[in-house]
């Protein structure tokens, strides 16, 4: 079946049931496919209306086992699931030719894909939320859905160390910053697709900063923050609780995001709400997706059983 189908399906219950779709985007690559998946089966968790949600899935090199995998939350949640290979579509490579190369913990260039969102989730869509792989929901995403925007393209919450993003050197501000500004977190964007899509983002960020300046971005984070300056609707904190530890758990965030070295599939790391982390990836994923990293970082092109 394919996308556009898979759409016009939904659109064709929804109205029988009285709901629109709610459509949410992830970007991930084969090495993500767990976490990715523990954030789908979280938002369909606590979702009454599960059934409505369509997740929109750009992946670069998905497997077909991680596929059926994922294809979990189907059958056990009856969401849908759209997917588009990136590299079979071609969508990055020659896009993001002049932005910086990814490289420390960015090991991939899917973290750019978030930027042309409404060029490869369809036109019909007109309201979407795309969430990172390294998050766990626990409030009705409904709620954003059916956000107001007040006209503004996007929503999302402010980052916590955003004066970092903003300055160099003994926090002297970059050229294209202020720290009189809001500065928002990537992880959990609430889109008018409408309107995002009538700004070039990238053709905008080439032509506001040097070439030397687009090289010292922090990526796609960056780059929206600068092309949507002062131009973005604030959300809760608790929308996108970043770096949580368990002290935090008391706070009872909507969202949790795993942000810094704290990654709840990390064997010895202790962040907040690890074992309901574990059990939302599931005991059979979680031990499955360790003994993966375990075989491509010692034995790698092993098969792991």
């Amino acid at each position: 079946m394919t996308g556009v189908a898979l759409l016009g399906a939904g659109r064709a219950m929804a109205d029988a049931a009285g709901h629109a779709p709610i459509h949410i985007a992830l970007t991930f690559d084969d090495n993500y496919w767990a976490p990715a998946y523990a954030t789908m089966r979280s938002i369909c968790m606590v979702s009454p209306r599960a059934t409505d949600i369509v997740f929109h899935l750009l992946h670069v090199g998905l497997s077909d086992r991680h596929q059926a995998d994922i294809e979990a939350v189907t059958t056990e949640f009856g969401a849908r699931i759209v997917y588009y290979d990136l590299d079979a579509l071609g969508i990055l490579k020659q896009r993001i030719a002049a932005l910086p190369r990814v490289g420390m913990h960015i090991n991939t260039p899917i973290v750019y894909a978030r930027l042309f969102l409404t060029d490869i989730v369809p036109s019909a869509v007109e309201r979407l939320i795309f969430i990172d792989s390294d998050m766990m929901v626990r409030a009705p995403i409904e709620h954003l859905a059916d956000l107001d925007l007040e006209g503004f393209p996007l929503a999302a919450a402010s980052d916590p160390y955003r004066t970092g993003f903003q300055t160099g050197r003994d926090l002297k501000p970059k050229r294209y910053y202020s720290t009189r500004d809001l500065f928002f977190n990537a992880g959990l964007l609430v889109i008018d697709t409408r309107k995002m899509a009538q700004v070039d983002i990238v053709g905008s960020i080439l032509q506001l900063l040097s070439p030397d300046e687009v090289a010292g971005l922090y990526y796609d984070q960056d780059i929206l923050n600068i092309v949507f300056r002062n131009n973005w609707r604030v959300l809760d904190k608790l929308w996108n609780l970043q770096n949580p530890l368990p002290a935090h758990e008391v706070l009872d965030p909507f969202v949790v995001h795993y942000t810094g070295i704290h990654k709840p599939w990390l064997l010895f790391k202790k962040p907040a709400f690890k074992r309901m982390y574990r059990h939302m990836m599931t005991n059979a994923y979680y031990y499955r997706y360790l003994r993966e990293r375990l075989a491509r970082r010692f034995w790698p092109g092993w098969l792991v059983k």
